[in-house]
């Protein structure tokens, strides 16, 4: 009795144990869930203020919006063509790398770009115009460089293996079509003897057409036409009784 307990027990708390764990992993995919949507709604809000900034404001502001506008476009569009080619490509594992290390320099920028806007000392800013336009060309110029080179990698595989398939595709076809026309079947199937009906023994036309076969080898192989049976000649098969030829019955 004691070891029943036991194990009830033992699995009482097992199955709490699993719940709990169930749970606080249901719980950190909705928090993982929840974070990545207000990441992008904040990320879509700050992109329309940025898009209305460069078209609505002339001058440093306008360009500071302008440059900051640039710099995220290009650096989530590597971003999102990197780790798509790095799950079917591994050799993209090292540009990935690259990537991570420039988005540092992104972010480090972008926040610069973030204090300029919000800096009431226009002077400053205009002073800092050149050098921040600069590094955000630099960026966005390395950033399109691996995107690019990603994408063209990615293209060129995708025509070396539609070449290689249409060539075996070709190659397949022209071999279901390859048959031989000489001799009326396709290749490789055996040639069929011609169809002989056998005849029953001792019958009329099986005589014939013995009797008929000469030596000429023009007439040899060829089979004879089947003859209509005679009525006259009725054909007696072993099993059969003999007409006319019936056992008289014996009286005791």
């Amino acid at each position: 009795m004691d070891v029943v307990i036991l194990v009830v027990a033992l699995l009482f708390v097992a199955f709490v144990a699993l719940g709990v764990f169930v749970s606080v992993k249901a719980v950190r995919a909705a928090k993982r869930g929840v974070d990545r949507t207000i990441s992008q709604a904040r990320r879509t809000v700050e992109d329309t203020t940025l898009r209305a900034r460069s078209i609505g404001q002339t001058g440093a502001a306008g360009e500071l919006a302008q440059l900051r506008l640039r710099l995220r476009t290009s650096m989530r569009a590597t971003q999102d063509a990197l780790q798509a080619g790095a799950a079917e490509d591994a050799s993209l594992a090292e540009s990935v790398q690259l990537f991570q290390r420039l988005s540092a320099h992104g972010l480090e920028l972008d926040d610069e770009l973030r204090q300029l806007e919000r800096d009431p000392d226009r002077t400053r800013v205009v002073e800092r115009l050149q050098d921040v336009r600069e590094r955000t060309e630099r960026i966005t110029h390395a950033a399109d460089s691996l995107r690019w080179a990603a994408r063209d990698r990615a293209q060129k595989f995708a025509e070396d293996d539609l070449s290689s398939l249409s060539a075996q595709i070709d190659m397949e076809a022209g071999a279901l079509r390859h048959w031989s026309s000489a001799e009326g079947r396709p290749e490789g199937q055996p040639e069929r003897e011609p169809t002989v009906w056998p005849e029953p023994e001792g019958s009329g036309a099986g005589a014939a057409g013995a009797e008929h076969a000469g030596p000429a080898g023009g007439d040899q192989g060829r089979p004879e036409a089947i003859e209509p049976p005679d009525p006259r000649r009725q054909q007696t098969y072993p099993w059969q009784k003999a007409p006319g030829k019936t056992r008289p019955e014996t009286t005791t």
